[in-house]
């Protein structure tokens, strides 16, 4: 019998000063079996730092035809390709010709996601940018995760503060272009 995916909720109160971003979200992410809680809160950050209207997580690790998080405009085009990790230098390509937009957040040391790309052909790879944070950073926010989570995510001047479960943590977020 498989395991089924476990069910988080996060109460964001977000205030996004670098894009003028403020609202109140209320977000149910299952964590798939074989995901980890590193990989989990990254997606969650990525939302929160991606957020506008249309986007959406996706059905994740278990459909390879989208990214883990999207953006569709009303007419459901695709506007923005989020990839969570270290995604093949292909699916980087696919996303880059379907989207306008490709970002990957990384909870993984860059210079090793990065490496794998070298020389490979990516469609408008100077184009797509690559977000990490300080070491660490990932794991600590995932080590002060429960199944209910009220989360205050703030940025300013490319600084992440977060205040998860009464727990204070920051980190810069670092920003890179993979091209």
């Amino acid at each position: 019998m498989a395991l089924g995916s476990t069910m988080y909720t996060f109460t964001v109160q977000l205030a996004d000063v670098d894009r003028g971003v403020y609202d109140d979200l209320a977000l149910r992410v299952a964590r798939h079996p074989s995901e980890t809680d590193a990989y989990m809160v990254t997606r969650v950050l990525a939302y929160g730092l991606e957020y506008t209207e249309g986007i959406a997580f996706s059905e994740g690790i278990s459909s390879t035809e989208e990214p883990a998080v999207v953006v569709r405009d009303l007419t459901g085009r695709l506007l923005t390709w989020i990839e969570i990790g270290a995604p093949d230098a292909e699916r980087l390509h696919h996303g880059s010709r379907l989207a306008e937009r490709v970002v990957v957040y990384t909870h993984r040391d860059p210079e090793k996601v990065r490496g794998p790309w070298a020389g490979k052909r990516i469609h408008r790879g100077d184009e797509i940018v690559l977000r990490s944070f300080d070491p660490g950073f990932v794991d600590a926010v995932a080590a002060r995760l429960e199944r209910r989570n009220a989360l205050t995510l703030s940025v300013t001047e490319q600084r992440i503060y977060l205040e998860l479960n009464g727990a204070t943590l920051e980190s810069e977020i670092h920003e890179q272009r993979i091209g």
